[in-house]
């Protein structure tokens, strides 16, 4: 199987975790306008499988290193692939109610609130798991973005206090908080040297598969109770999901399988640049994410300049951080 071989190349692949899970999201924006987030999750499920079967027979099966994907499942042990799997359930709770949060208050506000809260949790949890790296200057740089997501939640607050943008904001919370546990399940079903990976655990490429099952099959559940009671809008039913154009169904396809890679190269990375680390700079979705909000969707078009500066800093923050967070191994 694939595995690299430096902390250059982990880092490398962690900006392009960064660059996926920030971007993701705006596949959504392609669809047709009708096209409602919950009809959207499904393909968006189903793109995270489809690319998680299609790593695993290509990368996760070829080269001398490790264990290939059908020897490695094979010889898999039931609870390492529950760990796998409960991971999944975890971040697709987390990440159903992301989504919503994004509907109803923005990119701008929901990835950095959301994911920034996802990212202190997550790095602390998974640093006490496997501590890697210099503690002062990981959580120096987690310090770092607490303060830029307290910036961005005073610039939401300015932009809009109704009782609809309050809600979207508290859904964001709770998402971070669940979103910053899920990669430690992932992480502690694999094996810890992936070119002499042991037995009964799995390698990357087939813990990515039962995590991608784990997030389907708990679909069945969250997405269809979100489907009948959103928390925005009207309910929808399977039937407008199969009424769905094909361009519909492809871009959330494409959204699922945009995530997928960010969240592949981000533990194929973990090995060189420790969980802590790997999860932490793969947060840095919230930068690219904003940028998005701000500059390309003007979600905060026509705010006062103090507002405009406020963002400014908060992006600063991040930026900061996230530089602690590569500097710390």
């Amino acid at each position: 199987m694939f595995i690299i071989e430096t902390y250059t190349t982990a880092v490398c692949l962690c900006v392009i975790t960064m660059l996926c899970w920030g971007s993701w999201a705006n596949t959504q924006k392609l669809t047709t306008s009708t096209w409602r987030f919950e009809l959207f999750y499904w393909d968006y499920a189903l793109g995270i499988l489809a690319a998680s079967l299609v790593l695993a027979f290509t990368l996760g099966s070829t080269g001398t290193a490790g264990r290939g994907f059908l020897a490695d499942l094979a010889q898999a042990a039931p609870e390492h692939m529950q760990s796998a799997l409960v991971g999944g359930v975890v971040f697709n709770a987390a990440n159903i109610l992301l989504v919503a949060a994004i509907g109803i208050t923005g990119m701008a506000v929901a990835f950095p609130v959301g994911i920034g809260i996802a990212l202190v949790l997550g790095v602390l949890v998974n640093y006490l798991d496997q501590p890697t790296g210099n503690p002062l200057i990981i959580f120096g740089g987690v310090g770092l973005i607490t303060l830029a997501i307290i910036l961005n939640a005073w610039a939401y607050g300015k932009r809009s206090t109704t009782g609809m943008s309050v809600k979207g904001l508290l859904i964001a919370v709770f998402s971070g908080c669940m979103m910053g546990l899920f990669y430690k399940y992932v992480a502690n079903s694999m094996v810890v040297n992936f070119s002499v990976p042991e037995l009964g655990k799995l390698t990357p490429y087939t813990a990515l598969v039962f995590f991608s099952i784990g997030i389907l099959a708990s679909s069945l559940v969250f997405n269809t109770l979100q489907m009948y009671r959103p928390f925005q809008g009207a309910a929808v039913s399977f039937g407008d999901y199969f009424r769905g154009s094909l361009k519909d169904h492809a871009v959330g396809m494409l959204g699922g399988a945009i995530w997928f890679i960010g969240m592949a190269f981000s533990i194929i990375a973990s090995e060189k640049a420790g969980t802590a680390i790997s999860y932490g700079l793969g947060q840095g979705a919230t930068v690219v994410a904003a940028l998005w909000g701000i500059y390309i969707w003007k979600e905060f078009e026509g705010s006062d300049a103090k507002t405009q500066g406020m963002l400014k800093l908060m992006l600063a923050l991040y930026i900061l951080g996230l530089g602690l967070l590569i500097y710390a191994k």
